[in-house]
């Protein structure tokens, strides 16, 4: 069996005309097809097809659309009365709210006047594609469709095939996903998908690193715009998305994978929702906010320098950087028992690299020279440590043109854990199949934006390196949050890149 994706007359049938709905219609009359719209609650159709062609009349305005194509294009959308008016479609997409009961009615409601040979798929962003398909008479013929809001700018659709699904559903959709002009990616059913389950890395690890007192929300974000070019930072993120949302999904997708410590929330996010402190919809999140949406009263990132820069430091390391970010500074590998010692770390801690390699802890800062120090630097101290020494290594690298952001001492900073996390979790999908690499990063960058995708960053931070951060950071937390990936682990003892295939 298959469906002719290409037909001019191909009928697409959509349930539900919130914001989700009406962006599914809008790509598919986009895309040259005809469209039947239902809403149970009177008047939203209609609604929803105001805002609909709205959009599109900005379109033309804008010179992105022809005149005379909007006028063909409001020729093919219907508004049904009921259910019965999708008996000629050839695919129904249902875009109703994130409840399972209400989506299993409306399924079966689907059912009752659809053709055997009618794709059903569902809009949904968590929900189990086997739990929703269960009672379909046809189960084979059910799918995911999952697109990100808003539809028409996020060129991203997940195609999830269920246990049941047949081959040639899961090839009409993503056909038809291409003639809607999005980027469809094959994805295995579980919990969250793919980009909801890879996106959890990003805001649950800023998080433990706030609940750990390493850093404070606008240092962690700095860094993760200056130096890992993340276009938002992790709590900027979290307070856009909404902690109402975001929230309550860390708590279904921790439980709906098998409480995995690696998508862990922390209590500190639960007291962002118990106080009603949900983001820019309420004035107050992880910032406050004005009554335009702007951030207020954002505390500085950047460390303020209270002495002149050091003269003379002891590099432990090497890195092509130093000469720059350390230039008039005489250095030096000999220790003089006085000047502050410098040691780019990967993975490890202060206190844990001053212990075993025996240095006097107070004046050693470690510096993060993974990542781009163009424009910020991160630097770290363990506990007891002399202030004098951080200012005197901070002071030379702002004098050389670089803003710092010094943080207390934690095993791979903030820029490697939450990139390591990243591309563990993107690793861990590969492993069990979800996607394949390829289409894991593709999916990440398009429906998240990340500047590069999960499996892109391991290879970017190297996969041996990547690997020893993932296991000393479980070695000195004692947390099995940071176990590496098997894909990880065999890729980095065999040398291999992150997208080498089983």
């Amino acid at each position: 069996m298959e469906l002719n994706t290409k037909s001019d007359d191909l009928l697409i049938g959509v349930v539900g005309g919130g914001a989700m709905g009406q962006g599914i219609v809008q790509v598919s009359l986009e895309g040259g097809m005809k469209v039947t719209l239902f809403d149970a609650k009177p008047g939203s159709a209609n609604h929803a097809k105001d805002l609909i062609f709205g959009r599109l009349e900005r379109n033309v305005e804008k010179g992105r659309l022809e005149k005379k194509a909007l006028e063909n294009i409001k020729q093919n959308l219907i508004l049904a009365e009921d259910f019965s008016e999708f008996r000629k479609c050839d695919v129904v997409i249902e875009a109703v709210f994130e409840d399972i009961d209400v989506k299993l009615d409306v399924f079966k409601e689907i059912e009752k006047w659809v053709a055997p040979n009618c794709i059903i798929a569902s809009n949904t962003s968590s929900l189990p594609i086997a739990s929703l398909g269960r009672y379909c008479e046809h189960q084979n013929r059910f799918a995911g469709l999952h697109f990100f809001n808003p539809v028409p700018l996020m060129r991203l659709v997940e195609v999830i095939k269920g246990p049941s699904t047949d081959d040639w559903v899961i090839e009409a959709l993503t056909n038809l996903g291409k003639r809607m002009g999005r980027t469809p990616v094959v994805v295995r059913d579980a919990p969250g998908f793919l980009v909801n389950t890879g996106g959890r890395a990003f805001t649950t690890e800023a998080l433990h690193i706030l609940h750990e007192g390493v850093a404070n929300p606008a240092q962690v974000d700095a860094i993760m715009r200056d130096c890992a070019h993340f276009r938002m930072g992790p709590f900027e993120l979290m307070d856009l998305t909404g902690v109402d949302i975001n929230y309550p999904a860390s708590l279904i997708m921790h439980e709906q994978n098998s409480y995995d410590p690696r998508i862990r929330t922390v209590p500190y996010h639960k007291s962002l929702f118990d106080a009603g402190r949900f983001g820019r919809k309420t004035g107050q999140g992880n910032y406050r906010y004005n009554s335009d949406g702007e951030m207020i009263d954002v505390p500085s990132p950047d460390y303020e320098v209270k002495g002149k820069g050091a003269e003379k430091i002891v590099l432990l390391s090497e890195h092509d950087i130093f000469s720059d970010i350390f230039a008039g500074c005489n250095m030096t590998t000999s220790d003089d028992d006085i000047s502050p010692i410098v040691v780019s770390l990967l993975g490890t801690d202060c206190a844990t690299f001053a212990s075993i390699n025996q240095l006097d802890h107070r004046r050693l800062v470690a510096i993060d020279t993974t990542g781009d120090l163009s424009r910020r630097v991160t630097l770290m101290t363990s506990p007891g440590s002399s202030s004098e020494n951080l200012d005197a290594v901070a002071g030379l690298i702002c004098k050389n043109g670089r803003k710092v952001t010094a943080i207390k001492d934690s095993p791979g900073f903030i820029s490697q854990r939450i990139r390591a996390m990243i591309g563990n979790l993107g690793c861990e999908m590969a492993n069990i199949q979800l996607a394949s690499p390829e289409d894991i990063d593709l999916a990440m960058r398009l429906g998240l934006n990340y500047p590069m995708g999960p499996l892109e960053i391991i290879d970017d931070l190297g996969v041996k390196n990547a690997f020893d951060m993932m296991q000393t950071m479980q070695e000195i937390t004692g947390d099995d949050r940071y176990r590496p990936s098997p894909w990880l682990r065999r890729r980095a003892l065999l040398g291999l890149s992150a997208y080498t295939s089983a």
